[in-house]
């Protein structure tokens, strides 16, 4: 399969155009959320819906969220990763719709689900769940990068056809390490430097050190569209399109900054070997069956 969105070749970094729509559905008037939504998140690659989900729903996730968190059983396990230089502190949890039916059902959720399948025009299925928990004092930062680099060259997703939703469970403020996005950012490629190393994955889900942009072409994206901070209460969504240009800085405040993560694929996107050449990453990470 020809490879449209070379990276981490061991080339110089270099800036491509997308190739791929980012919107499938061409006829705004199908948008749940109304037409502008959909210019918005064509234009600028992210909506964003402040307090989507109630105060109630909100805590029943809190509470899952804590469960799963101080859970002894998953502490032995690959899906959950801790802070660097941490055993104790969580950094991520994987597979959070699979650890708990509230969160399932949050994939399910049509306000959720109508808003993704207008956008992709596809049959969906979870590429990958996982909960941010951003800890007080401890919760360290999300370098810049583009999903969408990463599920390619160590995943094998083909296109750009999937899109990522984050739910608050936290109130998401400028102090605490909220989700920085480069409006506009999602029409470029960003190929990048190095060559993906065996087992990439055990060092990147705590630190990444390749697959991040160089300092010129992100310098570039920001000046062309500046940064928008994702700030809103608990129970705010953001959908954000795979290619999306996004960081998050270091959580030195007392208040945890903690979000859930529900990333949907197209069916006809589904994952082929990864374009880097390694093997694949495993299951709980790029789920390659629906």
């Amino acid at each position: 399969m020809q490879d449209d969105y070379p990276s981490r070749t061991g080339a110089k970094p270099q800036v491509m155009l997308r190739q791929d729509p980012v919107l499938y559905d061409a006829q705004l008037e199908n948008c749940p959320y109304g037409a502008a939504a959909a210019r918005q998140f064509d234009a600028q690659g992210f909506y964003f819906l402040p307090e989507l989900f109630s105060a109630e729903e909100v805590a029943v996730l809190n509470r899952e969220m804590q469960r799963i968190r101080t859970d002894k059983a998953l502490r032995q396990r690959e899906e959950l990763v801790t802070e660097p230089g941490s055993e104790d502190c969580v950094r991520t949890v994987f597979d959070i719709h699979l650890f708990s039916t509230a969160f399932g059902a949050v994939a399910n959720d049509s306000r959720i689900l109508d808003f993704v399948r207008f956008i992709l025009k596809d049959d969906l299925y979870l590429h990958q769940t996982r909960l941010n928990y951003k800890p007080g004092f401890r919760g360290r930062e999300f370098y810049w990068h583009s999903d969408f680099e990463t599920w390619h060259v160590e995943d094998g997703m083909p296109r750009m056809r999937a899109v990522s939703v984050v739910l608050a469970l936290r109130d998401n403020v400028d102090a605490n390490g909220p989700m920085l996005l480069v409006p506009g950012s999602h029409r470029q490629f960003i190929g990048c430097q190095g060559v993906t190393p065996r087992d990439h994955y055990k060092q990147s889900l705590k630190e990444q050190y390749f697959g991040t942009p160089d300092d010129d072409a992100l310098a570039g994206l920001i000046s062309e569209g500046g940064i928008f901070s994702a700030i809103g209460p608990a129970g705010s969504v953001l959908f954000f399109d795979c290619n999306l240009m996004h960081g998050s800085n270091s959580n030195i405040t007392p208040f945890a900054r903690s979000n859930a993560f529900f990333v949907f694929n197209a069916v006809s996107n589904r994952l082929v070997q990864p374009f880097g050449g390694t093997a694949p990453r495993p299951e709980f990470i790029a789920h390659r069956e629906g």
